[in-house]
């Protein structure tokens, strides 16, 4: 049990773990960094603690840090949120090891999904369908690479074990190229992640990205909360997410759900999480879990009613779930927009003040921000600003009143990413659902084209 939690976290997901808390009772420390000092959940919450300067690796990232702000304002809880330490088997084991729970599963359980090849393998293990790849970490032995990718079928992809959020992965499409691209791939996963390890997958041309919540308490209880459309993307970023993902026969989803909440009963998994799956004629192939609340969290909520980050507090408190998949019963469709300040089609991260907001509002819209008029958006950390999310009760219904809000959004003195949202609702492969992961690159190499051809 506890009664004070530690937002370790910044932004929006900072503001929505607040109200959750203040939602059910429990008091609320905000963390911030000296250049977060006017956000508005250090205002909201019950006591705030600057622990450093805007360097993330002096504030956020801090782990010593986070834990003294703990014990000194009397929290019993850690709420990591995403990104950040969220998925830092190290801080979740000192957060721990201080007499603090962590809200999350366990740093056993981060640092085995938090490893590609582990995870892959415990996948496997569980009966979790995966992408056709190498058995564990490759061979530095040229032969054996040869032979592995061989035997998988070109092209493959060279991950980095430790890897994430699209780095650490090259495409190889034939013999010729594969030792170079696993020397470079190497090299790069020890620079960045810490971890040389690395492994071969079978590529696939042009799937899906969809992906399955779930949740798992202490007693036994697992769920699927249905699943979720993130093929709109750039450079392995996503989007736009929605749910229900369109033209995937229910039956289908079905079983991987129920396979997925297997899955956690056999790994003793505790709390939120998510699959990810890349999709492609008919079958679905594991690539990662998220052992986290994901950003796009709330249009699985407003599918199913159900408030997945008051489940996480609950679960860590060692409630059971409060519901069955009994209970679970999804209505109409979700679209969320992830609004960025950045220039819509160079991808230019714009920080600076914020001269007018202006949140859309209407039926079935709700605004995922932490945006007012005068904040200044600082340089330092992720440029997204708000998360815009759609309820119709079909998918046409919630596009119709996604561009509605879109169109209603002001926000000024940066540039932001809505026209860009505005411009990918009207195209007609996404109206009828008929888009990939590719879509987006795709498109954008095509306007690419044409800007150079009218010069």
């Amino acid at each position: 049990m506890f009664s004070k939690v530690l937002i370790a976290n910044r932004g929006e997901i900072a503001l929505r773990i607040l109200r959750a808390c203040h939602a059910t009772g429990l008091e609320t420390v905000a963390v911030y960094s000296e250049a977060d000092k006017d956000l508005r959940h250090v205002q909201l919450a019950s006591t705030a603690l600057c622990i450093g300067p805007a360097s993330s690796a002096q504030s956020y990232l801090n782990h010593d840090a986070l834990i003294m702000a703990a014990k000194l304002t009397g929290a019993d809880a850690i709420h990591p949120g995403y990104g950040f330490l969220s998925e830092n088997a190290s801080f979740a084991e000192k957060v721990v090891n201080a007499g603090l729970i962590f809200i999350g599963p366990s740093p056993d359980t981060i640092r085995k999904m938090g490893d590609k090849v582990r995870a892959k393998a415990a996948m496997l293990k569980a009966g979790v369908p995966c992408v056709p790849g190498s058995v564990g970490a490759l061979s530095e032995d040229p032969d054996v690479l040869t032979t592995t990718a061989e035997s998988i079928g070109y092209p493959v992809i060279v991950k980095a074990s430790g890897g994430g959020g699209g780095k650490g992965m090259r495409i190889v499409r034939a013999p010729e190229e594969l030792l170079n691209a696993v020397n470079i791939t190497r090299e790069e996963a020890q620079r960045a992640f810490g971890n040389p390890e690395i492994y071969l997958e079978k590529y696939l041309e042009n799937p899906r990205h969809i992906e399955i919540q779930v949740l798992a308490d202490h007693h036994g209880n697992a769920i699927w909360l249905g699943e979720r459309d993130c093929s709109m993307q750039r450079r392995h970023q996503k989007l736009i997410e929605e749910s229900p993902a369109p033209h995937v026969s229910r039956e289908s989803l079905s079983q991987i759900g129920q396979i997925c909440a297997e899955a956690c009963r056999t790994l003793e998994y505790h709390g939120a999480g998510t699959f990810e799956f890349l999709y492609e004629n008919d079958h679905f192939y594991f690539i990662e879990m998220n052992t986290r609340v994901q950003v796009e969290h709330p249009v699985t909520e407003v599918v199913s009613g159900i408030d997945i980050v008051a489940e996480q507090l609950r679960i860590a408190q060692d409630y059971p779930l409060s519901f069955s998949q009994d209970d679970v019963s999804l209505t109409g469709h979700a679209i969320e927009c992830r609004i960025n300040a950045e220039h819509p089609w160079t991808f230019q991260p714009s920080p600076g003040k914020v001269t007018s907001w202006i949140a859309p509002g209407g039926p079935g819209i709700r605004v995922e921000s932490h945006l007012y008029a005068g904040y200044v958006i600082p340089p330092y950390y992720d440029s997204m600003i708000s998360k815009i999310i759609a309820w119709g009760r079909t998918r046409e219904e919630a596009i119709n009143r996604m561009r509605v809000a879109l169109e209603e959004c002001v926000i000024s003195g940066v540039d932001h990413t809505v026209p860009l949202h505005l411009n990918l609702l009207e195209q007609e492969d996404f109206r009828k659902g008929a888009f990939t992961i590719q879509f987006l690159e795709n498109l954008l190499a095509y306007r690419s084209e044409c800007k150079e051809g009218q010069k």
